[in-house]
């Protein structure tokens, strides 16, 4: 039976100083992730790491974003990540640094069992 989505969260994460792609994207999944508790796993009598997350990041720069940080953020089930042009970059006054804003989502799914007839 095909996965279904069962959770959409979302967050956003910034470097203020840094112009960290990556420090902005996970900061982004665990803002997501971290104002959340999904009991459904348990409701449904699911292993929690059962589930499946799709990750993914919007920043400017998608090529300069880890993935392999950003899914080091899930604490449970297996994941994926992409990452695509979105976000922000704001360039400080000086035009030495900047402030990159990234947004997440994490899509969550899991195979539910049949429901009889």
């Amino acid at each position: 039976m095909p996965m279904k989505r069962m959770v959409l969260e979302l967050g956003m994460g910034t470097d203020i100083r840094g112009t960290d792609y990556t420090k902005a994207a996970v900061r982004a999944l665990r803002d997501a992730l971290w104002h959340n508790s999904l009991t459904i796993t348990h409701a449904l009598g699911l292993h929690v790491d059962s589930m499946e997350v799709e990750v993914r990041i919007g920043v400017p720069k998608p090529e300069q974003v880890d993935k392999d940080a950003v899914l080091a953020v899930l604490p449970h089930g297996t994941g994926t990540v992409t990452v695509v042009e979105g976000g922000l970059e704001i360039p400080n006054e000086a035009g030495t640094g900047s402030t990159v804003m990234a947004h997440a989502a994490a899509i969550v799914r899991l195979d539910l069992p049949e429901r009889p007839a």
